[in-house]
């Protein structure tokens, strides 16, 4: 369980973090529509975070401090989670943006839900690694 949790947690924030750095100017539409950033931190934000999800998923596929790095990934994925419960609750018609694009755009319910719920899965497989960090294939043990 604690292999397939790193790789697939690392194939996820890799997927993320590659279709944000591919659309610099997407990244920052997606960060400002969720109207949570004062806008001299949005491009910060946005521009930052790509490196900070393919950190995350090198460390992962990598086996490398994985309990440390699975607990900053439970991190982006409460914030990410916060992030789009906020924006549902104040009636924000936003894409998210979690793999590329994002900004302005129709979204019900039922997107919010189907969001939320794919970040909770994830949530729980960095809770597992940070229970169980030991797996196979990993380049340390921790």
């Amino acid at each position: 369980m604690s292999t397939a949790s790193r790789l697939i947690l690392a194939a996820v924030f890799a997927w993320s973090g590659l279709s944000k750095m591919a659309d610099p100017d997407a990244a920052v539409r997606a960060v400002r529509a969720y109207q949570l950033l004062p806008e001299g931190l949005v491009k910060l934000f946005a521009w930052g975070l790509p490196f900070v999800e393919l950190a995350v998923a090198l460390l992962l596929l990598a086996g490398i401090a994985t309990r440390v790095t699975a607990v900053v990934a439970s991190g982006l994925l409460l914030t990410f989670m916060f992030s789009i419960a906020s924006a549902w609750a104040r009636g924000l018609q936003i894409d998210c943006g979690c793999f590329g694009g994002g900004g302005p755009a129709h979204a019900d319910a039922a997107k919010y839900v189907s969001e939320l719920a794919r970040d909770f899965g994830l949530l729980v497989l960095a809770a597992w690694l940070v229970w169980r960090p030991a797996s196979r294939l990993a380049l340390t043990t921790d």
